[in-house]
């Protein structure tokens, strides 16, 4: 393994809301060589109107406990500290009682996602960023509190250009000022190269600026198109190749060579394949595709 990383791991996507699957999951996931799982506590009906439903987390944990496997756990989608002032306590009890369900399961980190918000004048765009900042270093607290790390994911906006999100290296940049021991990224290469797409940007070198800060990494292809043409099917999304398609890594555009010939990440990282459940009978190829790349990823490790 390169010199500090933590692990390599994969998400337990599509888990029946009866739990039923979950444990036939997490076989799938450990017989592909994986000593690493996310549990997607977006969809594990372990929180319901911001507080922990016990039944539930401990039917997840019952199953999850017997495993030796690490845990880490990605938190509700629509959490969101660019939204309207009145609501952010709302979004900040769903991140409180997910985080303390995360920590119940064992999880090292939680995965968070960045603002989004429609695109306004920069003011207003500054303000939810101060926003953003204040209630980060919240959860950062009570990261600190539970054993976590809370890990900011970058994601995209909208596909015409009416969603503003931070872009990796203003991701970066508001991580530089949070400061926190326990506010860290996860970059979402994934979800970068469509961004990166949409702006102009240059995808390696906006990640080489996150990735120092990134102790959390989703691993996925796409050919970073933006979804703006009416499709039917996911095959004829594939088809053209458009959207956030959560390939398996090689299968898209990516260039993982050169973009870990660039980036730096911290030492302890965790690397994540996300798969779309569409593709689970690809994991294996996943997998080795990035034990294949493995070898080519740069730590600050001594």
């Amino acid at each position: 393994m390169t010199t500090g990383i933590r692990g390599i791991g994969m998400t337990a996507m599509g888990v029946s809301n009866d739990l039923s699957d979950l444990a036939t999951r997490l076989d799938e996931i450990e017989t592909t060589g994986l000593t690493f799982v996310e549990l997607p506590l977006y969809d594990l009906d372990c929180v319901i109107a911001g507080r922990i439903y016990s039944t539930q987390l401990q039917a997840v944990k019952k199953i999850t406990s017997s495993r030796r496997l690490t845990y880490t756990a990605h938190g509700p989608h629509p959490i969101n500290f660019f939204d309207d002032v009145f609501r952010l306590p709302r979004h900040f009890e769903v991140l409180k009682a997910s985080m303390e369900a995360a920590a119940e399961l064992g999880a090292v980190h939680y995965v968070v996602h960045a603002g989004m918000m429609p695109l306004v004048q920069s003011m207003g765009l500054e303000a939810a960023y101060e926003r953003q900042r204040e209630w980060l270093t919240r959860g950062g607290d009570l990261a600190k509190s539970l054993g976590l790390m809370l890990c900011v994911e970058n994601i995209f906006g909208d596909y015409h250009g009416n969603i503003h999100t931070p872009t990796p290296k203003r991701l970066a940049r508001e991580l530089a000022v949070i400061n926190h021991s326990h506010v860290w990224a996860t970059l979402d290469v994934g979800h970068a190269f469509i961004e990166t797409d949409f702006h102009g940007l240059d995808l390696v070198s906006e990640c080489a600026e996150l990735a120092p800060y990134a102790l959390h990494v989703h691993m996925h292809d796409n050919f970073g198109r933006q979804d703006d043409v009416s499709m039917y099917t996911e095959s004829e999304r594939l088809a053209f190749g458009h959207g956030d398609l959560h390939l398996p890594m090689g299968m898209g555009g990516i260039d993982w060579n050169t973009l870990f010939g660039t980036c730096v990440f911290p030492k302890e990282v965790i690397f994540n394949i996300e798969l779309a459940r569409r593709y689970w009978h690809w994991r294996q190829d996943c997998v080795d595709a990035m034990k294949a790349l493995q070898p080519k990823i740069k730590t600050n490790a001594a």
